[in-house]
């Protein structure tokens, strides 16, 4: 039958998409570690160098290093966050974020920042450019204490003093607010030398080339690695091994837009002011570390007098109503891959269905009864199909034994009987169609969307965005799907038979790692089409002769 033969074709493309696409991530080799500072780098090959006016000649040249791990720490403390600040530049070398578990883990904080005890390096580094100016390897003095946000505080202040070279007084802040991930992070100049100075600021997260999370499905690696937003230019992913082979695209120069680190789930930015020129840049290390920032020029600052230069740091999950609001682009960290135009909006669906019961588990429910109401036209058709192939299955199994050693007159009186009654093979194949990107597009809402990790549903699912861990929604959604099967038409070819029935048991294997949200969408929709097959199958069959069912 042709029907089951796209159906099929359809089922093994779609798996053998994923398969190749977890495939090529899984398989793609490491950046190469690179052993020498890139060309025009400082003479320590630590400290950006910008270019000439901050002009298109020359790109900045980025450098840096992992963070002394032997250097003091202080800790500072909120409601959301504790960071681990060194002594060595002010760097973030370590940032728990308190609202979030460690995957696979009850009572860990995720760590976002890292020096590399937990998994990562991962540093937010910053500094001056110019002569007797602190960059990220001087040692600032640290305050005596550790700091936390008090009851009835909105934010806690980190002063960072650098030592004093030149008659140049700077002393590093950094903000921490009440109920945000945003860091305000500046520096205090003071002109005590004789002579106006022009320094530069430069902003920069460096990490290891390394996968932040592995998606369990596929063995899928969703995507690690820096992404520069500009107004022109968008938003442009940057890859590790591009940067590694000298071949990554990004925008250069910009008076806006904003530089990140993205992961699984999270993201990490600086988010300098609109309408500021900036300089931006992503270059390899060295021994697997990678750089991505951006450079500000500081206005002229005369002897005797102060400046102040700055930008803002988001440390966080990726929480879509919030990000957009932070800066422009920033929401578009949140990637759903080829099938953005339909996962968005069906994120936007399931957030309203999310505030109406508080849980996300019944959002999904609900969003399946909503796109089964949607498409009731489409499936309602593709039913009545299916249950007049029913009908006339003795009368196709009469042709089969009439004309079986002749395919093709088998094939036109089929054609012919389909003609007489009015019955389009194919009518059943339109909604499976329709639902197949939406069956993907929901997988990458549960894939990318940090509102579904750990968020629980009823009893054993704590977690839509894990497999079920005892398996009991696929093996559900297999029986449901071997329901569905006794309800369609057998097909005449026995072959065809064996291998339709085969698909549940298929589909279950392949449904037991898959995120029990999306198995939890298949089962109410296999639910709900069930419901509808029967009603129509029986209201077809019960049909006399003639009637306009029949």
């Amino acid at each position: 039958m042709d029907q089951r033969r796209l159906i099929l074709f359809l089922v093994f493309s779609f798996s053998l998409v994923m398969l190749w696409e977890g495939w090529i991530k899984h398989n793609n080799p490491a950046p190469a570690a690179q052993t020498t500072a890139a060309a025009g780098a400082a003479a320590d090959g630590s400290v950006p160098t910008p270019s000439a006016g901050l002009a298109a000649s020359q790109n900045a040249v980025p450098g840096g290093q992992a963070a002394t791990a032997t250097a003091p720490r202080t800790v500072v403390e909120t409601d959301l966050l504790r960071a681990e600040v060194s002594a060595e530049g002010g760097d973030i070398v370590r940032l728990e974020l308190k609202q979030h578990q460690a995957s696979g883990e009850s009572d860990a904080n995720f760590v976002l920042l890292d020096d590399g005890s937990v998994r990562h390096q991962y540093f937010a580094q910053s500094g001056l450019i110019g002569e007797g100016l602190p960059t990220h390897k001087t040692l600032f003095a640290l305050p005596a204490s550790e700091l936390a946000l008090k009851d009835g505080e909105d934010q806690v202040e980190l002063r960072l003093q650098a030592p004093e070279q030149n008659g140049l007084q700077v002393t590093k802040v950094m903000r921490f607010q009440r109920g945000s991930y945003l860091i305000d992070v500046s520096y205090e100049i003071n002109n005590g030398s004789g002579q106006a100075i022009a320094p530069h600021a430069y902003f920069q997260l460096t990490r290891d080339g390394n996968a932040a999370e592995q998606v369990e499905a596929f063995g899928v690696n969703t995507f690690t690695g820096p992404a520069f937003f500009t107004d022109a230019e968008k938003f442009q992913k940057v890859h590790f091994d591009d940067i590694t082979e000298g071949k990554a695209k990004f925008v250069k120069n910009a008076s806006d837009g904003w530089v990140a680190m993205v992961q699984h789930y999270f993201v990490s930015a600086w988010l300098p002011e609109q309408g500021a020129q900036r300089e931006y840049f992503a270059r390899p290390l060295g021994n697997n570390l990678f750089s991505a920032g951006l450079i500000m020029p500081v206005a002229a600052i005369e002897p005797g007098a102060q400046a102040t230069v700055g930008t803002r740091l988001y440390a966080g999950p990726q929480e879509q109503d919030k990000l957009e609001g932070i800066a422009p682009g920033l929401d578009l960290v949140v990637d759903y891959g080829w099938l953005t135009v339909i996962a968005a909006p069906l994120f936007w669906v399931l957030s309203w269905f999310h505030k109406l019961t508080g849980n996300w588990g019944w959002a999904i429910i609900l969003v399946t009864v909503a796109l089964k109401l949607l498409f009731f036209p489409l499936s309602a058709a593709s039913y009545k199909s299916m249950a007049k192939m029913r009908v006339l299955g003795p009368r196709l199994q009469r042709m089969k034994e009439l004309y079986g050693n002749d395919k093709a007159k088998m094939q036109q009186e089929m054609m012919n009987l389909y003609r007489t009654e009015k019955i389009n093979p194919l009518g059943g194949c339109l909604p499976i169609l329709v639902q197949i990107p939406v069956f993907i597009a929901l997988y990458w809402v549960l894939l990318g969307s940090v509102e579904m990790r750990h968020a629980p549903w009823l009893g054993w699912i704590q977690d839509l965005s894990a497999k079920d861990p005892y398996f009991i929604l696929p093996i559900i959604m297999g029986a449901s799907m071997l329901i569905q099967m006794k309800l369609n038409p057998t097909p005449p070819d026995p072959i065809q038979a064996k291998v339709m029935m085969a698909m549940p048991i298929v589909f279950t294997f392949m449904f037991l790692w898959f995120p029990s949200g999306l198995v939890l969408y298949w089962v109410v929709n296999n639910i709900l089409s069930i419901a509808q097959q029967w009603q129509i199958t029986r209201m077809i069959e019960s049909a006399k002769p003639g009637s306009k069912d029949a």
